[in-house]
């Protein structure tokens, strides 16, 4: 709803608009400084303007300049005070919805049975993710042997976008994946959210792990209301594992380590956790089925009857017009 009318967000501006009546009344009962007026008692008045270099003011000049002044500073006084010509009333609405995203940075996510590798499809499904999750809190947890918060819960997808091309096998010190301690690190993120919000965690991982009591630590999450959505990563024929140095990495027994896509894990831990399995492609559908499901668990909700009323400011009409008088002054011409 458009309403129009007057306002302003600094009304005791408007007072700066009495000032002129005082200086008017002061330069009536005035009279100008003649710095000349000493020389013309010992000097003839027709010869004033050669001797001197300044020539007597003109008439009617002081009037105009305070005339000039009055409306320059009646302007700035207004555009000071804030005018407001009209308002649109928006009801307030807040995210309903919380995501937290588990990404998976252990060493087999450089296996490249997807091209160029798995983590940088996995950073790319992350950056579809952010495209589409309006209205939808956003977290980012990357997990290997340790967990680590790179982002916590926020709207603001830009700065996780910004850090996503850090993200990978490189910042891992220690072998191996413990998804059970990076499920428990994503919990104590969604714990300090409304209880009245969604919460879901995304995990996006190869499934290249074997770590007990997983069925466990999902059961924990789907108690306190926490759904598990899953996107896997890789291809069921998998590829060897490539090592730091870039050649594959070699196991106990002397043979290259071949990593593959575990979907029957995976699926198994997003039917436990009451969420959706996708497969990660080069499409975005993946991540916009994951997104649909978390907005149907809980939307956006209303704050109340809530609204908030901006306003359209105008106020740089006013300095626009007292910029046009000044423009004299700036170049260096009087102004009369």
């Amino acid at each position: 709803m458009v309403e129009t009318g007057i306002h302003f967000a600094q009304p005791a501006w408007l007072w700066g608009l009495l000032l002129p009546l005082p200086v008017a009344l002061w330069l009536r009962h005035s009279r100008p400084r003649d710095a000349n007026a000493r020389l013309e008692r010992y000097a003839d008045p027709d010869l004033m303007p050669h001797l001197l270099r300044r020539h007597r003011p003109r008439p009617g000049l002081r009037g105009r300049r305070f005339a000039w002044w009055a409306v320059l500073w009646s302007l700035l006084s207004l555009a000071m005070a804030g005018p407001r010509w009209d308002y649109t009333d928006i009801r307030l609405f807040r995210p309903g919805s919380n995501l937290v995203v588990l990404l998976d940075i252990s060493r087999s996510m450089e296996t490249r049975d997807l091209a160029p590798d798995r983590m940088a499809r996995a950073r790319q499904e992350i950056a579809d993710l952010l495209d589409e999750a309006r209205g939808v809190r956003i977290g980012l947890v990357a997990f290997a042997s340790v967990a680590h918060v790179v982002a916590p819960l926020t709207e603001d997808s830009d700065s996780i976008r910004r850090l996503l091309p850090a993200l990978g096998p490189k910042l891992v010190h220690l072998t191996g994946s413990r998804l059970g301690v990076a499920l428990q690190r994503a919990g104590q993120l969604l714990a300090s959210q409304p209880p009245e919000s969604g919460k879901a965690v995304l995990l996006i991982t190869d499934g290249d792990f074997a770590e007990a009591g997983l069925d466990q630590a999902v059961a924990r999450l789907v108690a306190r209301g926490i759904h598990l959505h899953v996107l896997g990563v890789g291809t069921a024929a998998g590829a060897e594992v490539p090592g730091p140095d870039g050649e594959p990495l070699v196991g106990p027994d002397g043979q290259p380590v071949v990593s593959r896509l575990d979907e029957a894990l995976l699926r198994h831990l997003a039917q436990r956790g009451e969420g959706l399995y996708q497969r990660a492609d080069f499409r975005d559908d993946d991540t916009r089925a994951i997104l649909e499901r978390v907005r149907r668990e809980r939307g956006a909700t209303v704050l109340g009857q809530g609204r908030t009323r901006i306003w359209h400011e105008r106020f740089y009409w006013l300095v626009g017009l007292a910029l046009l008088l000044l423009a004299p002054l700036l170049r260096g011409r009087e102004t009369a």
